[in-house]
């Protein structure tokens, strides 16, 4: 039932900004983002209950941690950047937007660089010398 509830802030908020836009469009703004925050500390609880459960599954099946915490790095830095480009497209800066995404890429290929090495190496000893 806590989809009803996003989804109804949703619809006020943007009933809101459509009849604020018109005579303050920098209200109708903040109003979008503003929302878009609320929106992502509704879910920062649920995704921390995904998180934990996701650790008891890594232990249980013997995964290292340190490969577990730069994945969850890896998808919290694509959420992040996503949540943060959509923010300023709202705002009309498409190419401040395209630039935050592209930051976001980068830094997910420098975490992804030990996960690879580990891949590369097992590779590696599978192969007959």
């Amino acid at each position: 039932m806590e989809i009803i509830q996003v989804v109804g802030l949703g619809l006020i908020s943007t009933i809101l900004i459509l009849i604020i836009k018109e005579q303050k469009p920098m209200f109708a703004f903040l109003l979008t983002a503003c929302t878009g925050i609320l929106i992502f500390m509704f879910l920062m609880g649920r995704i921390g209950a995904v998180f934990i459960e996701l650790e008891r599954m890594a232990e249980s099946a013997g995964v290292k941690m340190i490969y577990l915490k730069t994945i969850l790095k890896i998808i919290g830095i694509a959420y992040i950047a996503e949540f943060g480009a959509q923010i300023v497209r709202d705002a009309g800066q498409e190419s401040v937007a395209t630039k935050i995404e592209l930051a976001g890429k980068v830094l997910i290929m420098v975490l992804a660089i030990p996960i690879i090495g580990i891949i590369i190496e097992t590779v590696l000893k599978l192969l007959p010398a």
